[in-house]
Parts: structure tokens; C-alpha cells; sequence
């Protein structure tokens, strides 16, 4: 399973419910990993969505703890359990975690490949994404050369579980 993420420096993931940039490229790459494939979130992440919907040409699983809540053009799971039973159907390549901070830390045991936009920043943040680069378990397999969004500098690294 992989995971998608943007961080920056601090391994910072957003604040006040909201990304901390938006880069356009970024936008490009993740639509570029996602489309066709499947998507796991939670409730929260789906409200930053355009119009807070579910995004087209992707299967969207929305795991949340609310028995009650419903998604139209999303499947919504209330367990990791139930998260994982549903994704036995699909290849694991094509499933990628979306976020937020408690998906991400639930998932991140089960993924082996994340994707993640490293932006050569420091943002005032309150969620944050685990630390890659301080995990033996994790080890970087690909990085981009270095880009920039407008003076903000940012590359894209895959980081890979080690086997």
C-alpha cells in the first residue's frame, strides 16, 4: 500500500484543518499517483476536497468512527479492520493513503511505499506526519531534483519499508 503526503521541513502536514501550501506541481503529482486508484481518508481530509466531495475517477474510502456517517460516491468504514477487509479486492499498488494525521499514523504500519512532497520549509503547523528520515525502517529510493514554488524550495522522494 502506499501513502501520499506533503511536509515540510519540520515534517509538519497542516494546521487549522488546511494544508500548509498549496503547490500547484504538488497538485499535478498526486492527481498524476491518484487517478484511476484507490483513496483512503478520514472525514476530515474528504471536507478539504473541492466543495468537500469526494474526487472523481478514484474508488474514495472514508474511514471514520460515526456509524451514522455517509458519503455519496464513497464507501465509509468504521474500523481498521473493516478498512482492511474491503481493501483485499484491490492490488495493493493502487491503493494510496491520503491523510489526514490519525490515518496516516494508523496506516502507516501497512504501507510499504510513501510518496511525500518535501518542501524546504517551516510552517507554524498543529498536525504533523511520522518522521521518515528518523525510522530504520524506511529508506529513500528515489528523490527529484530540486524544485521551487515561487522562493519556497521543494522535491519529491520516495521512501520505501525496508524488506
Amino acid at each position: 500500500m502506499n501513502l501520499i503526503v506533503a511536509a515540510d521541513s519540520n515534517w509538519a502536514i497542516g494546521c487549522q484543518g488546511r494544508l500548509l501550501i498549496s503547490i500547484p506541481n504538488d497538485r499535478k503529482y498526486f492527481r498524476e499517483e491518484t487517478t484511476g486508484k484507490v483513496i483512503v481518508m478520514g472525514r476530515r481530509t474528504l471536507k478539504t476536497f473541492p466543495q468537500g466531495l469526494p474526487l472523481k475517477n478514484r474508488t474514495n474510502i472514508i474511514l471514520s468512527k460515526d456509524p451514522n456517517y455517509r458519503v455519496k460516491d464513497a464507501t465509509v468504514v468504521h474500523s481498521v479492520e473493516e478498512l482492511m477487509g474491503l481493501l483485499d479486492k484491490y492490488d495493493t499498488n493502487d491503493i494510496f493513503v491520503v491523510g489526514g494525521e490519525s490515518v496516516y499514523r494508523q496506516l502507516l504500519p501497512y504501507c510499504d511505499r510513501a510518496h511525500v512532497t518535501r518542501i524546504d520549509h517551516a510552517y507554524q503547523a498543529d498536525t504533523y506526519f511520522p518522521d521518515l528520515d528518523s525510522d530504520p525502517e524506511w529508506e529513500v529510493t528515489a528523490d527529484s531534483d530540486e524544485l521551487t514554488y515561487f522562493d519556497i524550495p521543494y522535491r519529491f522522494v520516495l521512501y520505501e519499508r525496508k524488506k
